[in-house]
């Protein structure tokens, strides 16, 4: 009876129930019963209304055998859900995958490993399912947080935890690929679900023993390997999470990889970071690259009282990031990018003076240790200033290099943003040196169509000015500068090292015709750079290499700039730096004389074969063969040796030692170059700059020169100077004053032009003009003389001469012209 009664009950049951009861065998290692799965496959398809309650029911057996440990008929049910997941698409699916969403979140809340990857697999199926139509309801919270949390296991046997982590990786995987599909991004794209997946992502690919296998662009790891290793597969997945990012939320993907790697101290050493970064430049969309450099600069920002060797591997983190994007988009907030690293730059700086200061008398190792950690911040935030502004187009390269300039703070001027003021003598050097070198690495391999385009004066003369000053290292990187910019032609090279050269056309130098550009910018700017190089030769400090680079200067100006009249020009600053060396009115060392006069040496005999004219080239070449046998010194092959005898004294007498300018301007007049100007000694323009070099006296820079004898030449000079008396001096002043007053009442007028009310301005014309007018009648009433015999009349009327007839009267107007 009791068979009766349960066969009755079993005939009275749903349908739905009976075919899915029919699916599990009575031995669960039999497995899924497939021909009632079809069945049960069939009647879903037939009925999708009836879908929510199969899955609801399925739920119900499946909740009920892990509570009593049955999983071999949990993976049948399992295996069932995923059969009607595939096989039916209709509307009515939704509550379906509900029901099924909540027996993986059953699956995965077990504490049984094959459960829970049993879960994870399942959800991975339904992530690659396209469904019909998006559910906007449908929400995968717990299972990024739960798939998180698995990707963190510590069980204690490997094997398991390997199955684990590599399912929870899965599992975000197919998370990310589920909500992009669904047009979810706003949901899985929140800060609160990026803080858990990106840190878990990273946790597993830190595992990873061969860091060198994720530095290359995407395709690179995943050729020929396996993802059998749960740091592949987090890699994997962490490119197809960027890669899917846009504008909107490229920020929330980014922003946990920088807490990550704080939390963990992973900025010193710093390999993985900048894999990661790698990763990150390499999987986005080239357009938004800028929004990580400016991620990375804000986290610098935030990290900028942390200890140097962190700021460093956030900086050279920087400059991997930049060196990748300057392939694709570096972005509109270039100025930004810069200005954020001078003023790191001015903070480490402060940092080193603070140690220095605190250690004063100490000599602690600890703190020479610090000093160098920050010339180690001070050394990546130079590269990255350099390779940046490298890799930017020509009109922005310009901008970059105006900006860096505007920076270099000079004694006794404020700079915009790097005061000098509270730095001290040793820290506004240590700036200036590491932006111009920044500035040369920026200007490295620039190629402007004109000069004037290269070196615009806002650039040149900030450019200009720390080449006064009394360091040598400045004045190495200022003219290491300027050969970047003018150098067009890639001729420095082969001008390396100051020397006497054979032949220069073996040196096969290329040049182009002079442009007009060219031309007038040497009329503007010419003196000045002439100026700079003769205080450069000045400077006590010289050494070889300094001399080196002011023959370089003069050679590449030669190429690149020469006319005619720039020839002659430059002929005069090399005879006057002759001069310099011999009449030593500025104390100089003998070795430094002597260099100016290998210098000189080197540079004509360059100049001469350049111009080709025989005369000029015999006279030189006379000059040197007499140097070789009796003033060896004077040539720089010898001067610049280790060990060199210099001479006790310079005798004026010897002027077989000595380049003529009689001699020279001889040689040129012969081939039709304009050599007056050669008799008029060069003599340098004193400027306002003159303060900046910091000399000990004004009167090492300042030369009065009151008369110059024109028309002759060397060995005919005439002392016609005038003698510097307390009148002399007096005078000079007074017309100074003058000159003062004259510029001054120059700039009232503009002033009053700029800013006086219109009808003030008119009403002072008209009162002058009436004047004026007034004036010129009774000019012409008094200067018009009539001739005797007159053949017509002329009257004047109100200052005004009308003709009656035609012929012309004789008319003076002796004082017309000052009216």
């Amino acid at each position: 009876l009791s068979a009766g009664v349960c066969c009755c009950c079993a005939a009275l049951r749903p349908r739905y129930k009976r075919l899915v009861d029919n699916i599990f065998p009575e031995d669960p290692k039999d497995g899924l019963v497939k021909a009632d799965m079809e069945k049960l496959t069939f009647y879903a398809v037939s009925a999708p209304e009836k879908l929510d309650r199969i899955g609801a029911y399925l739920a119900e057996r499946l909740s009920r055998d892990v509570v009593r440990h049955r999983y071999g008929y949990v993976l049948i049910a399992m295996e069932a859900l995923d059969q009607l997941l595939m096989a039916c698409h209709s509307q009515s699916i939704k509550p379906f995958v509900e029901s099924f969403l909540h027996m993986v979140a059953k699956l995965l809340e077990s504490g049984e490993p094959k459960l829970q990857i049993l879960g994870t697999n399942s959800f991975v199926k339904f992530a690659n399912i396209e469904e019909d139509t998006p559910s906007y309801h449908r929400r995968y919270d717990f299972f990024v947080s739960r798939f998180s949390a698995m990707c963190h296991s510590c069980d204690p046997d490997p094997e398991i935890q390997n199955g684990i982590r590599m399912a929870g990786i899965r599992g975000i995987q197919g998370v990310v690929r589920k909500a992009v599909n669904d047009e979810l991004r706003a949901t899985i794209w929140e800060p609160q679900h990026m803080d858990k997946i990106v840190p878990s992502l990273l946790f597993n690919m830190h595992k990873i023993e061969d860091v060198d296998s994720r530095i290359g662009p995407p395709s690179s790891p995943a050729a020929g390997v396996k993802e059998e290793n749960p740091s592949v597969l987090a890699e994997n997945c962490f490119r197809e999470l960027l890669g899917r990012a846009t504008y909107g939320n490229m920020n929330n993907a980014v922003r946990p990889v920088f807490a990550h790697l704080d939390h963990h101290r992973l900025w010193d050493p710093n390999e993985f970071a900048v894999s990661c970064f790698k990763i990150i430049m390499y999987s986005i969309q080239a357009q938004y690259s800028h929004h990580v450099i400016q991620e990375i600069l804000g986290h610098l920002d935030v990290r900028k009282r942390d200890s140097p060797r962190v700021r460093a591997g956030i900086i050279q983190v920087l400059l991997e990031a930049v060196a990748i994007a300057a392939k694709g988009s570096i972005g509109p907030a270039v100025l930004e990018v810069f200005n954020t690293l001078l003023k790191h730059l001015r903070i480490s700086v402060d940092f080193e003076l603070g140690d220095r200061r605190s250690s004063a008398g100490s000599g602690t190792l600890s703190t020479s240790s610090k000093e160098s950690d920050e010339r180690i911040v001070q050394n990546a935030i130079i590269q990255t200033i350099g390779f940046f502004g490298s890799n930017l187009p020509d009109y922005q390269r310009s901008e970059i290099m105006m900006f860096i300039m505007s920076k270099v703070p000079v004694l006794g001027t404020t700079s915009k943003s790097l005061d000098p003021s509270n730095l001290g003598d040793f820290g506004t050097r240590r700036i200036q040196i590491m932006l111009l070198r920044s500035l040369l690495m920026v200007t490295s391999g620039y190629k402007g169509t004109t000069i004037s385009n290269a070196l615009p004066a806002p650039f040149l003369d900030p450019l200009l000015s720390p080449s006064l000053m009394e360091d040598s290292e400045l004045r190495q990187l200022v003219l290491e500068i300027l050969h970047n910019l003018i150098d067009r032609h890639d001729n420095r090279a082969k001008l390396r090292g100051i020397r006497i050269i054979p032949d220069v056309s073996d040196l096969k130098i290329k040049r182009d015709k002079i442009s007009r550009q060219d031309v007038s910018f040497m009329k503007k700017h010419g003196q000045q750079l002439y100026r700079h190089i003769y205080l450069g030769c000045k400077e006590e400090d010289n050494v070889q290499k300094n001399f080196e680079l002011l023959f370089t200067s003069l050679a590449l100006t030669t190429i690149e700039l020469a006319n005619e009249e720039v020839v002659i020009d430059l002929i005069r600053l090399a005879i006057a730096l002759q001069d310099m060396a011999i009449i030593n009115e500025d104390n100089l060392p003998m070795f430094n004389r002597c260099g100016v006069m290998a210098l000189v040496a080197a540079y004509l005999n360059f100049l001469s074969q350049m111009i080709a004219v025989p005369a000029f080239c015999q006279h030189v070449s006379k000059v040197i063969e007499t140097r070789s046998v009796e003033a060896a010194y004077f040539l720089p092959e010898t001067i610049f040796k280790d060990k060199c005898d210099l001479p006790k004294s310079l005798e004026k007498d010897e002027k077989d030692l000595f380049f003529l300018t009689n001699k020279i301007a001889e040689s040129l007049g012969g081939s039709g170059y304009n050599v007056e100007r050669l008799s008029v000694p060069y003599v340098p323009q004193v400027t306002d700059e003159d303060r900046l070099s910091r000399r000990k006296s004004i009167v090492d820079t300042v030369s009065i020169q009151v008369d110059i004898l024109s028309g002759t030449g060397t060995e005919d000079k005439v002392d016609n100077t005038e003698e510097i008396t307390f009148e002399a001096l007096k005078k000079a002043i007074d017309n100074n004053g003058l000159e003062e007053q004259e510029k001054e009442k120059r700039r009232l007028v503009i002033e009053k032009f700029q800013k006086a009310p219109f009808e003030e301005i008119a009403a002072q014309c008209e009162t002058k003009a009436n004047m004026l007018h007034d004036r010129l009648a009774q000019i012409l009433e008094l200067t018009i003389r009539p001739p005797p015999s007159p053949s017509g009349t002329m009257t004047i009327t109100s200052g005004h001469a009308h003709y009656h007839s035609v012929p012309v009267y004789e008319m003076k107007f002796p004082d017309l012209c000052v009216y």
